[in-house]
């Protein structure tokens, strides 16, 4: 099993990768192989390749610090390209979002990147609270105990999920029927 984590920061090994490189310590400890790549580069063939590396994982994690209240522009750019690309792989293969503050914003990230999962049936993985570290600097983001410990919890319940679904797939439980989508709009 595998999951790719998408580093939204212009940061490479920022307050964001330390969130995400904290979910990822719990799922190799799991037994579960990860992957963190930066989703920053929004250009067409860097997309492809991390679409590619995602149709091999089993699972996926988008993370973004907050700008301004909201995802980076770049992040977002990314998954419009990305969620376009991979929509057919992403059906019904858990994932997350974390976000990444000094202060506020989070919720909103989160609810942005959220909308990405949700519209293709990705069954979402919680933890025991919003998933979101704080901190100006990542040796602060390690200093925020409760963030840290909310993304070990997360890594915990996508490493159970994951070990869930492989039970299921040996047991022959089989995926449920695409459905076909009905499309309507709001004009009489």
């Amino acid at each position: 099993m595998k999951v790719l984590l998408l580093n939204g920061s212009p940061r490479k090994a920022g307050c964001t990768f330390t969130a995400l490189t904290e979910v990822a310590k719990v799922l190799e400890a799991e037994g579960i192989d990860t992957e963190i790549v930066q989703a920053v580069d929004d250009s067409i063939d860097y997309v492809k390749e991390v679409v590619e590396k995602f149709k091999k994982a089993d699972a996926l994690v988008v993370g973004s610090p907050v700008y301004y209240a909201s995802p980076t522009g770049a992040v977002m750019a990314f998954m419009d390209k990305f969620a376009g690309l991979a929509k057919a792989d992403m059906r019904l293969k858990p994932a997350a979002v974390v976000a990444s503050a000094r202060r506020a914003g989070t919720t909103a990230t989160l609810d942005a990147l959220m909308k990405y999962l949700t519209i293709n049936e990705m069954p979402i993985v919680s933890s025991n609270y919003w998933t979101m570290v704080h901190g100006n600097s990542p040796e602060e983001v390690l200093q925020d105990i409760e963030g840290i410990e909310v993304m070990q919890t997360l890594g915990k319940n996508m490493a159970w999920l994951l070990k869930s679904i492989e039970v299921a797939r040996e047991a022959g439980l089989e995926m449920p029927e695409i459905t076909e989508k009905t499309k309507t709009n709001f004009i009489r």
